[in-house]
């Protein structure tokens, strides 16, 4: 597997696979032709269908700019992934080079014909159960195996905490609508205000969780700086879960991004072994993704075994099975943004009924939810991964 900064990227929203790989797809058009004076891009499958509403059209317009640039969009040519671009570049008018670029979740790009490459495998194992076996082995947990695999890791993820903790207070200082024709107002700073001093403090906790949730999905969905988590779209929950154990004075700074770390290597094994794209799997592997890595980092900082830690995020990840990815309009607005705070709160559940079980005998694993929840967005049908063909998207008007 990948180092976690594969995983967790700093990058502008509102989607990881329609805004952050085009942008980088479009960086290494122009690096392997930088004589180019004009360029035509074409934009298939998902991008194609929502690429609108996600600003695909924006972000690549922007990254060629000043050289002009036409984008044209087919939803109706069968490609190999959802996500497919296609780059034309011309010099006084004759072609010079073409290029096919796949964003395949996450920020993450794949280029046709040529070996995938993002950067040297750092971990050496690729399912949970051989990780758990090798830190027994070795009687140190899941955040020292990281530190093992990745000396160097611990700075970059004070980089990540503090670019959510901007996001969060960022999102929760604004007001007004969110940028598109579907009007949606602002809500972050408005749940933050309406929590009252005489609820409990389990209660106040849920909402401030709700809270950043919202003002991170707002400042994504308005295209701010967000960490994507595993995606941008995603980036509510794990931003969320962050700030509010920073907030609290039981945990320490190093303590949660340890459980950045632990978080991360769930997220990553769901990267390797399933899918952290909408289009390639629908809102399960995004939402449902960073809902496991929630419930991963709660169960870590509160103590939790291994085997516990691998049940809460089980848990999380198992009840996402099947979700759908049908944002309306495909702005990443609704109801992604309202996800992210369910999920905020399902990962806190999750965490919590994962000690409520001792469930140390479980016979479902993590390893064999991740396998499913691949399959699971195989079968799914295409108008429910990020086409705005479906559900949602298709009733409303």
């Amino acid at each position: 597997m990948y180092s976690l900064k594969e995983l967790y990227k700093i990058g502008n929203g509102p989607s990881s696979s329609h805004t952050m790989g085009p942008y980088y797809a479009v960086l290494e058009f122009l690096k392997r032709y930088p004589s180019c004076d004009e360029v035509e891009v074409v934009l298939y499958g998902s991008l194609a269908l929502t690429g609108k509403g996600h600003l695909t059209d924006v972000v690549i317009q922007k990254t060629f700019s000043p050289i002009p640039c036409r984008i044209s969009f087919d939803s109706l040519t069968e490609v190999r992934h959802p996500n497919t671009m296609d780059m034309h570049g011309f010099f006084q008018g004759k072609p010079i080079g073409n290029l096919r670029v796949y964003s395949v979740g996450g920020g993450a790009i794949e280029t046709e014909g040529e070996k995938k490459v993002l950067s040297q495998d750092v971990y050496p194992h690729s399912s949970l159960k051989s990780i758990i076996k090798y830190c027994q082995q070795r009687q140190f947990g899941l955040a020292e195996y990281v530190d093992q695999m990745e000396p160097m890791i611990h700075r970059y993820l004070s980089q990540v905490c503090d670019q959510m903790q901007q996001t969060v207070e960022q999102g929760l200082a604004k007001e007004g609508f969110l940028p598109g024709k579907l009007k949606i107002t602002r809500k972050a700073k408005h749940i933050y205000e309406q929590i009252h001093p005489s609820a409990s403090e389990d209660e106040q906790f849920r909402q401030r969780l709700v809270a950043y949730a919202y003002a991170v999905s707002e400042e994504n969905a308005s295209g701010e700086k967000v960490v994507t988590a595993p995606t941008c779209g995603s980036a509510g929950v794990m931003s969320a879960i962050v700030y509010a154990t920073l907030q609290s004075s039981k945990y320490s700074r190093k303590q949660v991004i340890d459980g950045l770390k632990v978080a991360g290597l769930f997220g990553n094994l769901i990267k390797e072994n399933g899918s952290i794209s909408g289009a390639e799997a629908g809102c399960q592997a995004e939402v449902g993704s960073a809902c496991s890595m929630g419930a991963a980092f709660l169960a870590y900082i509160h103590g939790a075994s291994m085997q516990r830690i691998e049940s809460a995020a089980e848990i999380a990840l198992e009840h996402h099975l099947g979700l759908t990815c049908d944002p309306i309009d495909g702005y990443v607005q609704i109801p992604c943004i309202e996800r992210n705070a369910v999920a905020v709160l399902r990962a806190l559940d999750a965490a919590n009924l994962a000690f409520y079980l001792n469930n140390e005998d479980s016979k479902i694993s993590f390893d064999l939810v991740v396998e499913t929840m691949l399959d699971t967005g195989k079968d799914l049908s295409q108008r429910y991964k990020e086409t705005s063909q479906g559900g949602l998207a298709k009733k409303y008007h």
